[in-house]
């Protein structure tokens, strides 16, 4: 399985990029879709339901910062288009509406980790698809189980702000402060992205496409 997975040169830092631009482009159209069906046009009129990626590309989110990420070797990469916008007060079915539109991004992740399950078992393995496939689910196991956090400005947020219609206070000060939040995890505190995200994600890919955990381990 190793040659099977085995890149050309070059192949990698491409197949990276892909996958990220996959990955953050149908989550952030999946978001549209949903506000859309629930009621609210805002990002149809914006042209964000489009898969265009020339409508979603953020500067920094889906270029530079995955790029430095890349090419400085840190061992993570994470990235980000432009949110799609939603007004929320336009959405049906009260509460539940954000609900419905924060979670169609990460079911929209889970999905394409399905679909590269199945590509990934039928794809010929002495060509360079099977690790394609590996990539681009790998980037979405991690952008799904990442944006699950309950923590402003992810979509696990509003899972945890139903359970905090009675107290606003605390909502009002996760919105304000939520990016300092995530900012000082990612900085200060990694292993709490290792035990919620990068493990969990690592267990799901090889439940999915039966990599062996130690062979995910060598190639990251």
């Amino acid at each position: 399985m190793l040659a099977v997975l085995a890149a050309p040169e070059g192949l990698s830092t491409i197949t990276l990029i892909i996958a990220i631009g996959i990955a953050v482009i149908f989550h952030e159209v999946a978001h549209g879709h949903v506000a859309n069906w629930l009621g609210d046009s805002t990002a149809k009129h914006a042209g964000r339901l489009s898969l265009n990626p020339i409508n979603h590309v953020d500067m920094w989110g889906t270029i530079i910062i995955p790029l430095l990420l890349i090419v400085s070797g840190v061992g993570f990469v994470f990235g980000w288009a432009k949110p799609v916008p939603v007004n929320y007060y336009n959405l049906r079915h009260g509460k539940w509406g954000p609900v419905l539109v924060a979670l169609a991004g990460p079911l929209t992740n889970l999905a394409i980790l399905f679909i590269c399950g199945i590509l990934f078992r039928l794809s010929p393995q002495d060509t360079s698809f099977p690790y394609f496939f590996l990539i681009v689910g790998l980037v979405n196991a991690f952008l799904m189980l990442f944006n699950l956090l309950p923590i402003p400005p992810l979509d696990g947020s509003k899972i945890l702000f139903l359970f905090l219609d009675r107290r606003p206070d605390i909502s009002i000060m996760l919105e304000r402060y939520g990016m300092f939040i995530l900012l000082g995890i990612i900085m200060f505190a990694p292993r709490v992205l290792t035990a919620f995200v990068f493990t969990p994600a690592l267990y799901l890919i090889h439940t999915v496409m039966g990599v062996p955990l130690a062979e995910l381990l060598n190639i990251l």
